[in-house]
């Protein structure tokens, strides 16, 4: 899978990024020299997570017959020690819907197993930035 970020001048620091089909705006709040067009990187950071929590609890309960009506990801950032190497993700979740104390605590666990939680917490992520080869 290839994506692609592209410079947008209509902005001060406005960028595009195009995913299959899709294309979103990235941008920083003024306070970082930006217009706020767009969630930051480090937003969509955190939004990764947030959304693979909810898509796997979805997807578990439909998969398990679980009567899963509703869900909601309340994600805080403590980034005070980021530069320190600690980068701290709280989420909160709601589960509505008829559930079980059981049937909430199995999604709850099932949340913690999503792909985002395991590539974040257990995968080490190797990264190589490369000039463009000249036309």
């Amino acid at each position: 899978m290839t994506l692609v970020v592209t410079r947008d001048r209509s902005g001060k620091m406005k960028h595009r990024v195009s995913v299959r089909q899709h294309e979103f705006i990235v941008d920083e709040p003024p306070a970082n020299g930006g217009d706020d067009l767009g969630p930051t990187p480090h937003e969509l950071y955190d939004a990764a997570l947030a959304s693979c929590k909810a898509l796997t609890v979805v997807w578990y309960a439909n998969r398990k017959g679980i009567p899963l009506e509703d869900v909601e990801v309340q994600l805080e950032r403590d980034d005070s020690q980021e530069r320190q190497g600690v980068y701290k993700l709280d989420a909160t979740m709601k589960f509505g819907g008829p559930l079980t104390d059981q049937q909430r605590q199995e999604l709850l666990t099932v949340a913690g197993k999503c792909p985002v939680h395991r590539l974040m917490t257990q995968v080490t992520t190797e990264v190589t930035t490369r000039l463009a080869e000249e036309p």
